[in-house]
């Protein structure tokens, strides 16, 4: 049987009085792309971070590359492996430039400076801001940082893939870019990511689990078929023919539908719509 790359044993949190995760199981394996999901302050970035050791379990253990971890010296090494991407990518930002951000991490492993800048410039090239590398920084848009705060993690060759909402501020040309990248990524490179982008979930996840109640639920990924109706927005140029049909057109249309075919008022956009559902494993 192979041996996970991170495991999560009974592990407890809390903060104050109050139990955020409890008797929490978890195992990450070679090629696997988790997803974790749950309602907003269920504890999931706080569980990314466990697995680095930016937060130590209450009780409980993690192994990580086949080793128990559990003090600050054991976790140095499980950085080293596995990368975190931050949710708010100026936590992970402190450089004046660009490429020099990036070099960071490869210098900290002990790579020579010519190394780590070349590394680092394959990196930016291989995510298309190559252009980036003398911009300052900080005066980059919160969608440019966040791409090369994934660089400065990529440019480390982790062997995990720690994400905290990864597509956040990106517009969907950057968000495809970087879905595109990550799934061109090398196996065995495994991930696990945090998201409530139903999109980007179907496209990377091909595993999820449901934080809940402070414990992981496991639960069975799948697509189906679903067809109906709705109303949304399409945005074009004053001017310019839609690719799309319009109201008349589609009035004219409808005589032809099938009478199992009604509108739905759906009042967000839910990972259903998407084409994907996620099911407790034990319903």
């Amino acid at each position: 049987m192979i041996q996970p790359l991170l495991s999560l044993d009974h592990l407890c949190f809390k903060v104050g009085n109050r139990t955020l995760l409890s008797d929490v199981e978890f195992e990450l394996h070679p090629g696997e792309r988790v997803a974790i999901l749950g309602a907003n302050g269920a504890g999931k970035t706080t569980l990314l971070e466990m697995m680095v050791g930016l937060n130590l379990p209450s009780s409980g253990r993690v192994v990580a590359f086949g080793k128990p971890r559990r003090s600050e010296a054991d976790f140095r090494e499980v950085r080293a492996r596995a990368g975190l991407l931050f949710q708010d990518s100026d936590n992970q930002l402190f450089c004046p430039t660009v490429l020099e951000d990036v070099a960071f991490g490869p210098l900290n492993l002990g790579r020579s400076g010519p190394e780590a800048l070349a590394i680092a410039r394959r990196t930016l090239d291989e995510l298309g801001i190559g252009s980036f590398s003398d911009r300052i920084t900080h005066k980059l848009s919160g969608g440019e940082k966040r791409l090369v705060a994934l660089a400065t993690v990529l440019a480390m060759e982790p062997d995990v893939l720690l994400l905290d909402e990864p597509t956040t501020g990106l517009d969907e040309a950057t968000q495809e870019l970087l879905t595109e990248h990550l799934l061109r990524l090398r196996l065995p490179l495994a991930m696990v990511f945090i998201s409530h982008d139903a999109a980007f979930v179907e496209r990377l996840a091909n595993r999820a689990v449901i934080l809940k109640n402070g414990t992981l639920i496991k639960s069975v990924l799948h697509r189906h078929p679903h067809v109906h109706a709705h109303s949304h927005i399409h945005v074009h140029p004053e001017g310019e023919e839609p690719r799309h049909p319009h109201p008349d057109d589609l009035a004219e249309a409808s005589h032809d539908a099938s009478p199992m075919l009604k509108e739905q008022s759906e009042p967000s956009v839910t990972f259903k719509q998407a084409g994907i559902l996620v099911e407790d494993h034990d319903q």
